[in-house]
């Protein structure tokens, strides 16, 4: 039936009803907006691990890793790895998130800059959320597609999917979106790993692949296309824009303490690391087994060995596999868009004075524009790799102000729009999307309007008026401010947008926490010099360190494996 064995849609159905359980067991935990957009700010380590790899983790990205890795080799791996070099700062980002208290990202950009640039970016992360949802949608339809021989057309699989993760994230919201996440990284794993073992037996070695292909297959540069310096550039213009996905305030914010938020999005990112190099193996033994694919048709490379190197039954367990990856994110992605939508423009200039439970309403019908958006985009996209080099762009855009906020108390909102103006300017002459854009590859597009970006925000910034400097106060007050020592921000009349459950108070007995180790290094980085001792900045120092370390070591595993059988 549909191209697969009974026992193959025993296991998916057996999947999906779970995940509905799930969604409707959480509806009665949710009593207000907070809790549906932030889970009440009470999740602990282990479940922001899973929340953040499951979030991070989208069907698209090994359907897009492995079909560079089947035209290019190894190298296809930056269009993953190239946020590797980010993860460190995830340790020193996650307590910037959580000391703000705020709810969206939204919140950052309307409190530092000014409610225009909260619509501004709310906009942006709309079409974030939409482009990302049609994203995953679109490359787990296209492996479902190939997976049953065209008998669920890759239409029809973006329908049953979208009714299936809007059913429980409608209900439960961020709480059940984090449960499933959980719960899903363990499926995500099957995943990364099921194929490798039945592509070796299949080539009848690792030795007989690495003699049927092409030195540079198991190379992390390859001689074109994934050079070093479009390597170096994505990892550039990965570190600027990370800081403004949108479901980036749930998932290094949502933790009950600085210490779960830094734990979770760092780590739980890192075994995402891990897992992209099962991604990209897939995609250079696929190369082996499939010629006959052709570059055209690369991202047909993992549902292909899928269909012909699993047994029956294993091939629904990686399919529930795929779907716990599309559907962990489309429903923290779907409710991060109804925060949006609700915070930052329905309450804003619609209905500012209305009640919790008339925002949680619109919440959740909000949540469907998101959707609707996402399956549209599912539709008209023609290619994986086409919608992900689009959303490299624009977060960028807003990348920059988000770090001028942090480090530059002279950043304005002038400098905001005057910046991302440049650099749309500068993508619309040197792209393919207009008549006359220039038709640069992405390394060389990036290489011209990050600078440009810039230098017109400090330009601009430094010539017109600063913010309001009670607003930069309390902005400051918080970034300032260690979770534990709320009672200092409400003795100051700083407001707390949402504070979150299961608050640990700190001893003051202990003496102050930013003289303990719990000072920031990105929000003092223009003062360090004078300000910097190792007990001051030590949670960050040595987490940042520990994390540098296990990058390397990904690294050299990766190089390490490549070279076995060559």
């Amino acid at each position: 039936m549909f191209g697969l064995s009974y026992l193959d849609l025993a296991v998916i159905f057996a999947y999906f009803a779970g995940l509905t359980w799930i969604g409707v067991s959480t509806y009665s935990s949710i009593k207000n907006t907070g809790d549906y957009f932030m889970g009440g700010r009470r999740f602990n380590k282990f479940l922001m691990v899973g929340h953040a790899m499951g979030t991070g983790t989208h069907t698209d990205q090994p359907v897009a890793v492995a079909g560079a890795c089947y035209q290019y080799g190894l190298a296809g791996i930056w269009y993953q790895w190239m946020w590797m070099f980010s993860t460190p700062f995830y340790w020193l980002l996650s307590p910037v998130y959580r000391r703000l208290r705020y709810v969206t990202t939204g919140d950052f950009f309307e409190k530092r800059y000014g409610k225009t640039l909260g619509a501004w970016y709310a906009a942006m992360g709309l079409l974030y959320f939409t482009t990302n949802c049609g994203l995953m949608l679109k490359g787990t339809a296209t492996t479902v597609d190939v997976v049953t021989g065209g008998q669920v057309p890759s239409d029809y699989a973006v329908i049953i999917m979208t009714v299936l993760f809007v059913t429980y994230s409608m209900i439960g919201g961020l709480v059940a979106a984090v449960i499933t996440d959980f719960i899903q990284g363990l499926f995500i794993l099957v995943l990364s790993f099921l194929l490798i073992p039945f592509a070796l037996n299949a080539a009848g070695g690792i030795s007989e692949i690495h003699s049927g292909l092409p030195d540079y297959m198991f190379s992390f540069i390859a001689p074109e296309g994934i050079t070093l310096f479009f390597i170096v550039m994505v990892i550039i213009n990965g570190l600027v824009s990370i800081v403004v996905q949108p479901h980036h305030m749930a998932v290094g914010g949502a933790g009950k303490d600085e210490f779960s938020c830094r734990m979770g999005w760092t780590y739980g990112n890192f075994v995402k690391r891990l897992m992209t190099l099962g991604w990209a193996f897939v995609g250079v033994f696929a190369a082996f087994l499939f010629p006959e694919l052709g570059n055209e048709h690369r991202e047909e490379a993992f549902g292909m060995a899928v269909n012909h190197l699993l047994p029956a039954g294993l091939i629904g367990l990686m399919l529930a596999s795929m779907a716990a990856a599309v559907m962990s994110s489309c429903d923290s992605f779907m409710v991060g868009g109804s925060a949006l939508f609700t915070r930052n423009f329905y309450a804003k200039y619609f209905k500012p004075n209305a009640s919790e439970q008339h925002y949680l309403r619109v919440a959740r019908l909000g949540s469907l524009v998101v959707v609707v958006g996402g399956v549209a985009y599912a539709y008209w996209l023609d290619t994986v790799i086409q919608g992900v080099l689009l959303l490299w762009k624009f977060t960028a855009f807003f990348g920059v102000a988000f770090w001028m906020a942090l480090v530059w108390r002279r950043a304005n909102r002038y400098g905001v729009f005057t910046s991302v103006i440049v650099m749309i300017a500068c993508v619309l002459v040197t792209s393919d999307i207009t008549s006359f854009g220039l038709d640069w590859d992405i390394e060389y597009q990036i290489a011209l309007y990050l600078p440009a970006g810039i230098v017109t925000f400090i330009i601009a910034s430094l010539i017109t008026r600063p913010e309001n400097e009670r607003q930069l106060d309390q902005f400051y007050a918080l970034l300032k401010t260690p979770v534990g020592e709320e009672d200092k921000l409400k003795a100051a009349g700083v407001d707390i947008m949402l504070e979150g459950d299961n608050i640990k108070q700190a001893d003051p007995a202990k003496g102050p926490m930013l003289e303990r180790g719990y000072s920031l290094l990105l929000v003092d980085l223009l003062s360090l010099p004078r300000k910097f001792t190792f007990k001051r900045y030590r949670i960050d120092v040595v987490g940042f360190a520990l994390a540098w370390l296990l990058v390397g070591g990904l690294i050299l595993l990766g190089i390490g494996l490549a070279q076995i059988g060559g």
